[in-house]
């Protein structure tokens, strides 16, 4: 049932994709269990060490023998002035004595990081890579592919996804707006590259030769239907796992995913400096003030890293950056076999009633 030609070539059984969520919620035992399952489970990764990527990597396998996938961020060096960061951190030093935390020095994570965690994606021979914030060197998707990887990238346009097709890609998420998280826009401007998953999709399995995969605001069997109508070959899923019993997501970050609706959402540049959906907070508001540049990714993303930190010690979500998509009304708290269990139930449900 579902079949389609992504899922021969991965060896999966449902078309469905548990998206990787970095920065804590896609644990081992989330990215197992989808894959034990049925579906693709998929490591966050771009925040990880290599020490810590090799051995989450290594549990993961002690978790599931089935294929699963790691993604990692495309580095990117900002040019920034000085005078933005100063007068940030000056801006942000009201939240380091609201946490009574010290404000340690700036360090970025460099363009050695991402070469370091490549090596250890080659050396561990994952069966699925996937990149997100650009495209990488041409000579990483070769050695992914020789190394029997298969190699996935993400796009926010028809003109972004017609680069990864000539990189050479073996599929190409299709990111809608509706999607949590950061936009993996890197073409354009991120206002200019909006577009709902629901235009998205068809217009870029239109233009390209691989398959796609849907993502943006999917969350059940309604929403896998449509997206293979559309033509996808698999659709992924985010925000639906993001307070199942396997995610590593704060409780409190769980329990605003549960109590918000569709229009508690919106993007924001503040917490990382790259756009990014999640839900409303004290601390968008705030900024939403601020009348500085915010420096841009991974500058601001590493400014306020030890205020997030501390804000989720506090149990305090309203300075955490809460990611989410816009289809949070149909979040369940279920295991993540009970949501795939679900979700593949309702699409044949869905299906026999066009039949």
């Amino acid at each position: 049932m579902f079949e389609t030609g992504l899922t021969r070539t991965l060896n999966i059984q449902y078309p469905l994709f548990q998206a990787p969520m970095a920065g804590g919620p896609t644990t081992p035992d989330l990215v197992a269990a989808v894959s034990n399952a049925g579906g693709l489970g998929n490591l966050g990764a771009g925040y990880l060490t290599p020490e810590q990527l090799r051995s989450t990597i290594q549990k993961i396998r002690e978790l599931t023998d089935k294929p699963f996938g790691v993604n990692l961020f495309v580095p990117e060096q900002p040019e920034e002035s000085k005078e933005a960061v100063v007068q940030m951190m000056d801006h942000l030093s009201r939240y380091h004595v609201r946490y009574g935390i010290a404000q340690n020095p700036l360090t970025l994570e460099s363009l050695e990081l991402f070469e370091e965690q490549v090596q250890v994606l080659l050396e561990e021979k994952v069966p699925v890579f996937s990149f997100t914030f650009g495209i990488p060197p041409q000579d990483v998707i070769q050695a992914m592919q020789q190394n029997g990887t298969v190699v996935l990238g993400t796009a926010t346009t028809v003109e972004e996804a017609r680069h990864l097709d000539l990189a050479g890609v073996n599929a190409i998420v299709a990111q809608g707006y509706e999607a949590g998280g950061h936009r993996g826009t890197f073409l354009k401007k991120v206002s200019e590259s909006l577009i709902g998953t629901m235009a998205l999709v068809p217009q870029v399995v239109d233009h390209v030769s691989v398959p796609v995969i849907a993502s943006g605001g999917i969350m059940d069997g309604r929403g896998l239907v449509a997206s293979l109508a559309l033509g996808a070959g698999a659709v992924q899923m985010g925000t639906a796992f993001l307070a199942s019993s396997e995610s590593g997501a704060h409780e409190a970050y769980k329990q605003k995913i549960l109590s918000s609706n569709e229009d508690s959402t919106e993007i924001t540049s503040a917490y990382s400096g790259k756009a990014a959906r999640g839900i409303r907070t004290k601390f968008m508001s705030d900024m939403d003030q601020y009348s500085g540049t915010i420096p841009a990714y991974p500058i601001q993303n590493a400014l306020t890293r030890e205020i997030r930190q501390a804000a989720a010690k506090a149990n305090d979500p309203e300075y955490m950056s809460l990611w989410a998509g816009q289809g949070l009304r149909l979040v369940g708290g279920q295991s993540a076999e009970a949501i795939i269990k679900q979700t593949i139930e309702q699409a044949i449900r869905v299906q026999k009633r066009f039949q």
